[in-house]
């Protein structure tokens, strides 16, 4: 028997659940780093993987989040998801992404996290991104503002695009429109102070909120790719639409995160 839905918590209260189990997956993962050589790894496509740490991280944040909120919808990279796209706008929905940037995980690179969002009737509430190497904590409420480590964020004000840093992530699943992607890094590339992929786009999100970067986009991500990092940069004063200009959904989509700034620019050039 479904359980019986229950009011929604505060965006506060979402929040402080979102990080207890977002602590509850870093430790599955940082004691995956102690034998990253030995880890079960395999491929979903050809570039992309999912590893037992993948797994388990993400049935640990699952059982904090459903043990609280039994009822909750749930949109999960790997084998959780139980959305009924149907009844989407009802109740509370958790969107997980349990490690982001597994291939940088797997190869020691440093830029990996959980990212953890929720949603009330279809409303982004509350989310957190844990950058788990550096035990970085990127949180937001809606209404609430993002906070990074207890500092407040705010984007960048750089408005001349010649000294803009952008983030961006490559094209890697099949179907990705390559020639596409490659025009607009090479008009970016000319006209910006340069580009980024660090290769976790919760952690390109939330460098947009804290201003190292002044815009990000990628012309294809999933929604726990997104959901909590597009709380963070609106919250932080930022602006988060697809590559139409369009507000961006918590769905499979384009995504151009940028400071008012820079967004109208980096729109135009990258269309």
């Amino acid at each position: 028997m479904t359980p019986a839905p229950s009011p929604a918590p505060s965006p506060a209260l979402l929040l402080e659940l979102l990080c207890e189990a977002a602590a509850a997956g870093a430790a599955v993962i940082r004691d995956g780093e102690t034998r990253r050589g030995a880890i079960v790894w395999r491929e979903k496509t050809a570039t992309d993987f999912v590893s037992e740490i993948d797994v388990t991280a993400e049935a640990r944040i699952l059982a904090v989040l459903l043990g609280r909120h039994p009822e909750a919808a749930v949109l999960a990279e790997e084998s959780a998801t139980t959305l009924d796209p149907a009844r989407r706008a009802e109740g509370i929905t958790f969107v997980i992404d349990p490690l982001d940037g597994t291939t940088n995980f797997l190869h020691g690179v440093l830029d990996y996290a959980v990212s953890i969002a929720a949603l009330v009737d279809d409303e982004l509430v509350a989310g957190v991104v844990l950058h788990v190497p550096r035990d970085d904590w990127y949180t937001a409420t809606r209404g609430g503002g993002a906070w990074w480590n207890g500092q407040r964020l705010a984007v960048s004000t750089i408005n001349r695009p010649e000294r803009a840093l952008i983030a961006t992530g490559f094209p890697f699943k099949g179907g990705d429109d390559v020639e596409r992607y490659v025009a607009q890094m090479r008009t970016l590339m000319t006209d910006t102070a340069g580009l980024r992929r660090p290769g976790a786009a919760s952690l390109d999100l939330a460098g947009v909120a804290c201003g190292r970067f002044e815009g990000f986009w990628e012309n294809r991500l999933a929604p726990w790719d997104i959901a909590a990092g597009i709380l963070l940069v609106r919250e932080a004063g930022g602006i988060v639409t697809d590559l139409s200009g369009a507000p961006c959904p918590v769905d499979t989509t384009s995504v151009l995160a940028a400071s008012p700034a820079m967004h109208a620019w980096l729109l135009d050039r990258l269309r």
